[in-house]
C-alpha cells in the first residue's frame, strides 16, 4: 500500500439503514473515488442478506466493516429478559458480520443507545455488562469477528463517554475478540486533549471512525486533523480510518443521535472532500 498500511472506508448510513443490492451505484461510486472499504449498518437482515450482499462487495472489490446499536433492549438492564434480548441480538449481529465477511463489529455494543436511568453507570451494571460482553465475545470468537466498542458522548449513552473509561473497561473485559475504537466526533465533545486520548486507547485501538465535529464533511469543521493523523500514525495503527457522517435515513436513529438537519450540502462532497482529508492527512502525518 505503498508504504501506507492504513485503510479508507466509508459509512453507508449516510444514505440508508439497510444496505441492499439497490444500493450498488454508491459502493461502485466510492470504490472509484478510492475508498478501500465500506462500513455497513446492520439494524436487520438474515445472514442471507449479507452473505449476498458480501459477494457484490467481492465483486465490486471493497472490504467491509459493520457498525450497530443496541436500541429496544439493554445488557445493562436488570431485567433478565432486556439481559437476555441484548446477547441474542449481539450474536445475531455477529453472525450476519461473519456471513457478510466483515471482522469487525463496531458501534456502542454496550448499552442501549439513547437510554438513560438519571443516575451514572452503577456497579451492577458494569458486572452485567462484563458478563454480557464475555459471553457475546466468545460467539465471535468462534465467527472470526471482533467487537470494536464505542464510547459515545453523554448525550448518547452514560455507560462508557471516554478513551479511559473505554480502555479500563476493556482492560477488565480481558477478551481477544472484544475491543475499543476511536471516534474523532465524541472526543471532540468528552475528552480534555482529543488527541492525547488515542494514547489511552492504543492498546485496544482495531477501528477508528472519522467524524467532523458537527458529523459533517471531515475537514469543513475544528476537529485538529493533522495532529490526530499524526498521533494514530505514532501508535503504529493499521486498520481502517472510517467516515462516518450522518443522515436522516433512517428516524429512530437520527432521534437518538440527535439529528435534525442536514450537515452537509451533498452526500457526494462528504465522500470526495472525505477522502482528501484522510488521504493527503494520513501521507503528511
Amino acid at each position: 500500500r505503498e508504504g501506507n498500511p492504513m485503510k479508507l472506508g466509508f459509512n453507508l448510513l449516510l444514505w440508508t439503514p439497510h444496505v441492499t443490492a439497490e444500493h450498488e451505484p454508491i459502493l461502485r461510486a466510492l470504490k472509484k473515488t478510492g475508498y478501500d472499504g465500506v462500513e455497513i449498518p446492520m439494524f436487520e437482515g438474515d445472514p442471507d442478506h449479507y452473505a449476498r450482499l458480501g459477494e457484490l462487495l467481492d465483486e465490486i472489490g471493497l472490504e467491509r466493516t459493520v457498525v450497530s446499536v443496541i436500541q429496544g433492549k439493554n445488557p445493562l438492564s436488570f431485567d433478565k429478559d432486556s439481559q437476555a434480548a441484548a446477547l441474542q441480538y449481539a450474536k445475531w449481529a455477529v453472525d450476519c458480520c461473519a456471513a457478510l465477511g466483515a471482522p469487525i463489529l463496531g458501534g456502542p455494543m454496550h448499552s442501549e443507545l439513547g437510554f438513560f436511568t438519571g443516575s451514572p453507570a452503577t456497579a451492577a451494571e458494569r458486572k452485567r455488562a462484563l458478563s454480557f460482553h464475555k459471553r457475546a465475545g466468545d460467539h465471535a470468537a468462534k465467527k472470526g469477528v471482533t467487537f470494536a466498542l464505542e464510547a459515545l458522548n453523554r448525550f448518547e449513552c452514560y455507560f462508557l463517554n471516554t478513551m479511559e473509561q473505554l480502555a479500563t473497561y476493556l482492560d477488565e473485559v480481558d477478551h481477544p475478540h472484544v475491543k475499543g475504537m476511536y471516534d474523532t466526533f465524541h472526543c471532540n465533545i468528552e475528552e480534555k486533549d482529543p488527541v492525547a486520548a488515542i494514547r489511552t486507547i492504543a492498546r485496544h485501538m482495531v477501528h477508528v471512525h472519522i467524524s467532523e465535529n458537527d458529523r459533517g464533511t471531515p475537514g469543513k469543521g475544528h476537529v485538529p486533523w493533522a495532529e490526530t493523523y499524526r498521533a494514530l500514525k505514532k501508535t503504529k495503527y493499521d486498520g481502517f480510518l472510517t467516515i462516518e457522517a450522518f443522515g436522516r435515513a433512517m428516524p429512530a436513529l437520527a432521534a437518538a443521535t440527535r439529528v435534525w438537519r442536514d450537515f452537509q450540502p451533498t452526500q457526494e462532497e462528504v465522500y470526495k472532500l472525505g477522502f482528501r482529508n484522510m488521504k493527503q492527512g494520513w501521507a503528511r502525518a
